[in-house]
């Protein structure tokens, strides 16, 4: 945590004060100066004219004004100030990254709100912190294992001498780490692309169908691999949209099912056309992702297995959203009876 500024409240406080008093100050001196020259001119007549008694008055006002402005002054910056001033510096202590702040402005209602509305705040951005520092500590760890592996296994080849089976099978590993590698590569490059990017691009006319078999064909020795019956039930479908970032989408997804099916199990995909509704289903057989998890699973950073049992950053499906929204479409997961299945919803065309 940065080591806090000095705090600006008591200085903004006492120029906020002092700038009250001195316009009811000024206020009420101008008031009674009015008022004396209305008596002195005989515009206004109180008591006898002419006695001492108006002027002592008068300035009897004068001061009784500037007194009770003082005290009301004194009172806005003791009392009605002080939630400001700890909203404020609950706001100070957040940009300072204490994100276990809390803070309580009174009961009444705009105060509950408003103390509600920072507390949310705060909450999810410490969830953020969280979820960020899990982030680099695993993505730390599932870099350096693929790295020490490839690392090993070139050592032991360059020593040489070793039988034909043997070196392909290092060589196997070597070529599957990297791509392990080259896939949490891609998903942190395409993350820190979309991020920020608002509009679509590159936007063209394709075969969907064709687009999804393609990338199961490059995801075959992962299924393959685990023993799984892939379910492909769909004809053929166009659409208009950014072929490069929907690729992205269904190998995020299907690398996914693969990754939480146990093996024999099964995985299929459907394509569904409506009207201007275009909807891809993928679905595994597995363990179901609990209600809370559903919520979040699309969050960056996040992932529902907190053991860290599977291969994962928590970045893939947080692309597969962004990438989804730019389209104007919606992306949702609905898991129960050890059935998990993820839907993508997409415009046919996207100026209508």
């Amino acid at each position: 945590m940065r080591k806090s500024k000095k705090p600006l409240i008591p200085v903004l406080t006492l120029f906020f004060i002092l700038a009250v008093f001195c316009i009811l100050s000024v206020t009420m001196f101008i008031v009674s100066l009015i008022t004396f020259i209305l008596v002195r001119t005989g515009v206004l007549t109180i008591g006898r004219p002419g006695t001492a008694g108006l002027e002592f008055l008068i300035f009897v006002f004068v001061a009784a004004s500037i007194l009770i402005g003082t005290f009301i002054t004194v009172l806005w910056g003791r009392v009605l100030l002080k939630p400001i001033n700890r909203l404020v510096g609950g706001m100070n202590r957040l940009a300072d990254g204490d994100y276990k702040t809390r803070i309580s402005l009174g009961k009444h209602k705009f105060g509950k709100t408003l103390a509600n509305s920072f507390n949310t705040l705060a909450e999810e951005l410490q969830n953020t912190e969280m979820l960020r520092s899990d982030f680099v500590n695993n993505f730390s760890h599932e870099f350096k294992t693929p790295i020490v592996s490839i690392l090993g296994f070139t050592k032991l080849l360059k020593h040489g001498n070793l039988p034909q089976q043997q070196m392909d099978t290092y060589l196997d590993v070597i070529e599957e780490e990297s791509e392990r590698l080259a896939a949490m590569a891609t998903n942190v490059l395409n993350m820190a692309k979309i991020e920020n990017q608002s509009i679509l691009t590159d936007v063209t006319a394709f075969n969907l169908s064709e687009q999804l078999r393609n990338c199961i064909l490059l995801l075959e020795k992962k299924w393959t691999a685990k023993s799984l019956e892939m379910i492909v039930t769909f004809n053929e479908h166009m659409i208009l949209a950014n072929e490069e970032l929907l690729k992205q989408v269904w190998i995020n997804l299907l690398d996914n099912a693969v990754k939480f099916t146990p093996a024999g199990g099964e995985i299929e995909v459907t394509i569904h056309e409506g009207e201007n509704v275009v909807t891809v289903q993928i679905t595994n057989t597995g363990s179901t992702i609990q209600n809370n998890d559903q919520k979040r699973i699309f969050q960056k950073f996040y992932q529902a297995d907190t053991s860290h049992a599977s291969e994962g950053t928590g970045i893939g499906l947080a692309v597969v959203k962004k990438i989804v929204e730019l389209h104007k479409g919606e992306v949702f997961a609905q898991s129960d009876n050890n059935q998990t299945t993820f839907t993508v919803q997409l415009p046919r065309n996207l100026g209508e």
